[in-house]
């Protein structure tokens, strides 16, 4: 079993980590543990294990690093598991995994898998896996403007700080966009793989995680005072169902248009439209319980 740690996670998180390490070799659990040291490498480091033959593959972080171990893990075959240690651990969230260590640390020796299918983000000749969603708009700027020292003081409440700060320096473009090759435009847009959202919050019922396919949520208001209310709307597992607010299946999700808006996937920078995405190749294989 190979450990892909993200030591951005922080002291506290790094001791949640040391506790289901403890756990396993307690166990006669065999491990190697691999740090992460820029954008991309446990990308790198999965990948290179796969090849060697390693069949089990931990990605230790948040859900920016579970993606990039995914990403090394296409078409290899070896499982992916996971220690939630991010802000928001959606996928977490999204397949039911355990956060206590000895729990997780349980289930992973136990390695009963479910499948996930991936999104690939690409804009020309670069391209860029997601496990959960891609959100293109307001959210999107929020990521690409939150400051990591305050992300790393604050955790989730990062996020409503710098939501409040940008609220009146948001230009609020218009997006436009085809649906497997229907026209449309929205202020805001999430492409959803999954049914949660910023944690544990719902909302895209429809979502399928195992199959092809993506659930898009189009936001068509615009403003402060409505992106206050998706805002409020969103711990109380009403945000798909608040006013103005979508729901689309489609296979092929084209950002179009010469603006550039801003794009995050599963919570990390991804650049600025326009761009496509579509499933990923096949799915893999995410080590439950």
């Amino acid at each position: 079993m190979l450990i892909v740690f993200n030591p951005t996670a922080g002291r506290r998180r790094a001791a949640l980590l040391w506790r289901v390490l403890d756990v396993l070799v307690a166990n006669g659990v065999r491990l190697d543990l691999m740090e992460t040291n820029r954008p991309g490498h446990a990308e790198e480091l999965a990948r290179e294990a796969a090849v060697r033959g390693e069949k089990l593959i931990v990605a230790a972080g948040g859900d920016g690093t579970i993606a990039e171990v995914a990403n090394g893990l296409m078409g290899t075959g070896a499982r992916l598991g996971v220690i939630p240690l991010g802000t928001a651990n959606v996928l977490a969230h999204e397949l039911n995994l355990p956060f206590a260590p000895r729990a997780v640390a349980a289930a992973l020796a136990f390695g009963r898998t479910q499948p996930i299918w991936p999104g690939i983000a690409r804009q020309g000749e670069t391209s860029r896996l997601f496990v959960q969603m891609l959100g293109a708009g307001f959210d999107a700027h929020i990521v690409h403007t939150l400051p990591l020292p305050m992300k790393r003081i604050l955790g989730r409440g990062a996020y409503v700080v710098q939501t409040l700060r940008q609220l009146p320096r948001y230009a609020y473009t218009p997006i436009a966009l085809r649906l497997d090759g229907r026209e449309m435009q929205a202020a805001s847009v999430i492409v959803s793989k999954g049914c949660l959202y910023g944690g544990s919050y719902l909302l895209a019922p429809d979502a399928r995680p195992g199959a092809p396919g993506f659930s898009v949520v189009l936001f068509d208001r615009a403003g402060p005072a409505i992106t206050l209310l998706y805002g409020a709307a969103l711990p109380l597992h009403r945000l798909g169902r608040a006013p103005g607010v979508r729901h689309i299946r489609a296979n092929r999700v084209e950002f179009v248009g010469n603006s550039l808006v801003p794009v995050q996937t599963d919570g990390d920078k991804a650049g600025f439209t326009p761009m496509t995405v579509t499933d990923a190749p096949g799915p893999i294989q995410v080590v439950v319980g």
